[in-house]
């Protein structure tokens, strides 16, 4: 009699292929992207010298993003993901390849990039929750954290590539050559996506004849109510919310404070730390996969977060220092969101999850505006006054922090970072976030009803076989 080999577990990163090829044609693409962006940066910089026109073409990327992404995330249900992926890449590759067409016949104009960025955003709006849901059937379910550490990785590398990459073309071949890079990357992400097999990537069932089709508006804020109504992904939404709103708020000040107390080159640096510390995060998800407990882990992450990222940046003194701060931050940032999006990938039903990512995405977005447009009004108008004159907090906080220039924006990363660690607090304290894996059922595990369904039908059919050996 042979024995019979043991079964070997599979690898830590086994079956992972199909989903190397979406992250490197996506990767790519993050990179041309982000030289496109840098290159308009400069163009519409160029035009005017007005600090206004880059922060319009900033919300012209975000607020498509954050308005779209219900209505993005009802259409990526109804269609299979990787049709809805291909249609992202390709609606971008059709703007920029339009822009390119514009300039090489000498008709670009600086005020044509707004739109264009308008519509490169709308496409991003589709973009990703297309993609986060395309990753569970990318990948088993224990491979979601690395899965999406890769993903996240990859876009803090294009926001370090990306930038040297437009600036060295900008300087020796204009924007055009720019354009074109783009296209290409384009091109490649599209490859990717159409080489891979998707498993179990299906449209949503049409309705049945005669049935009233519902309107794709209703569907948009079906997201929304799926995660209200579930007690857990409730709570932890709201707290991710809210910390996100803390975070936005205090990364808004790291450039005014770095260059109020050195100069552009302390920026370069402080802002490549940042990407830098992206990478690492998803270098370091993709080796790990992140804790077992995901609700205490993120909570314990989001302290990290704030204690570096924020309490940390009030402290810091010099680059160095500034440069350490936020790229513990910007990797503990990558574990955190990267174990948000996995959560959601186990416990929301795969016909659910374009409307639910579309729903987070919106929640994301909308504190971009809201906490950038609070930070700066209260930096010049409240904190940088009240910290040179000692007064208000900063008879409390003024021995800590000083009172030079950027002492105002130092207090403002304490009161954020110490907000911030409360909310996490709270959360480790709530079971329903903290013991989130334990009480909220993975969406493909069966219920009581149906495992005992299953298990008769098996003795059913185990019935059957002996009678008919019988």
């Amino acid at each position: 009699m042979t024995a019979t080999p043991p079964v070997e577990p599979p690898g830590r990163f086994a079956g992972m292929g199909p989903l190397m090829l979406v992250w490197s044609g996506q990767a790519v693409s993050l990179v041309g992207s982000a030289a496109v962006r840098f290159a308009f940066v400069v163009d519409v910089w160029s035009a005017g010298e007005r600090a206004s026109a880059v922060t319009v073409l900033s919300l012209c990327a975000v607020l498509p993003q954050a308005v779209l992404s219900p209505i993005a995330g009802a259409i990526v249900d109804r269609m299979r993901k990787r049709s809805a992926m291909q249609l992202a890449d390709a609606g971008g590759l059709l703007v920029v390849g339009l822009l390119a067409l514009l300039h090489y016949l000498g008709q670009l104009q600086s005020w044509q990039i707004y739109p264009a960025t308008v519509l490169l955003g709308a496409c991003a709006a589709f973009q990703l929750p297309a993609l986060a849901s395309a990753v569970p059937l990318l990948v088993r379910k224990d491979q979601l954290g690395r899965a999406n550490g890769l993903l996240a990785g990859a876009k803090s590398a294009a926001g370090i590539c990306g930038p040297a990459l437009g600036g060295v073309l900008l300087a020796f071949c204009g924007i055009g050559p720019t354009l074109l890079i783009d296209l290409v990357s384009y091109a490649f992400a599209l490859v990717g996506v159409r080489l891979v097999r998707l498993t179990g990537d299906r449209p949503a069932p049409k309705p049945e004849p005669g049935a009233p089709r519902r309107r794709i508006t209703a569907e948009a804020g079906e997201g929304l109510r799926y995660l209200f109504r579930m007690p857990s992904l409730r709570d932890l939404i709201v707290n991710f919310c809210v910390v996100n709103l803390v975070m936005v708020f205090g990364f808004a000040l790291i450039q005014p404070m770095v260059l109020l107390r050195a100069d552009s080159t302390a920026l370069a640096a402080v802002n490549t730390a940042i990407g830098a510390g992206g990478v690492a995060g998803g270098v370091l998800m993709a080796a790990w996969g992140g804790p077992r407990n995901r609700g205490r882990g993120m909570m314990l992450g989001i302290v990290g977060m704030c204690l570096s990222a924020l309490v940390g940046m009030a402290f810091a003194d010099g680059v160095v220092a500034w440069s350490i701060a936020v790229l513990i931050g910007a990797l503990l940032t990558t574990v955190v969101n990267s174990q948000m999006h996995a959560i959601v990938q186990t416990k929301v039903p795969q016909e659910w999850q374009g409307r639910v990512f579309g729903a987070v995405m919106f929640l994301g977005y909308i504190s971009v505006p809201l906490a950038t447009g609070l930070a700066g009004p209260l930096a010049d108008h409240v904190f940088e006054p009240a910290a040179a004159h000692g007064s208000g907090l900063f008879t409390v906080l003024g021995p800590l922090l000083g009172d030079g220039p950027g002492s105002g924006m130092a207090g403002m990363f304490l009161l954020a970072g110490v907000a911030g660690i409360a909310v996490a607090v709270w959360g480790l304290a709530s079971r329903s976030i903290r013991d989130i894996d334990v009480l909220l059922t993975d969406a493909d595990t069966p219920t009581d009803d149906e495992a005992e369904a299953a298990t008769a039908a098996e003795a059913t059919q185990e019935g059957d076989r002996h009678e008919v050996r019988a």
